[in-house]
């Protein structure tokens, strides 16, 4: 959920949420989007706030609007969600433990293990 002390402002956090709930299924394609007054209820927040992480989405083509409709998740979203938390979330996060890797003497053989034993712990082995 959304986190008020996280130095991330509210309205990313919102539409964080809602890439994450596209991605889990629980809203599907063409399915409606959560407007910005159930949102702004959903989490107590300003109707503008809730707007404003909705409009993130339609910005990256996540989700469509509909005319008197509402938003509703497009075709290409989870696709679209995907390739942006890889090149920018995980691509973030990836140069940080590199970093720190370098700091600590960590080899590069060493990093892919731990890697590699996180991801079996977790049940992925791709």
């Amino acid at each position: 959920m959304l986190n008020p002390d996280d130095t991330k402002p509210i309205y990313i956090q919102i539409g964080e949420w809602l890439e994450t709930e596209i991605l889990s299924g629980h809203i599907e394609v063409d399915e409606k989007m959560y407007s910005q007054y159930q949102l702004a209820d959903m989490f107590n927040i300003n109707p503008a706030t809730a707007a404003k992480g909705l409009n993130l989405l339609a910005d990256a083509n996540i989700v469509y609007k509909k005319r008197g409709l509402g938003m509703f998740v497009s075709s290409e979203a989870k696709a679209l969600i995907i390739d942006k938390r890889k090149s920018q979330t995980l691509g973030k996060l990836v140069k940080e433990i590199v970093k720190e890797a370098n700091y600590l003497n960590v080899s590069e053989e060493e990093l892919v293990e731990m890697v590699r034993v996180e991801m079996r712990e977790k049940g992925d082995s791709r």
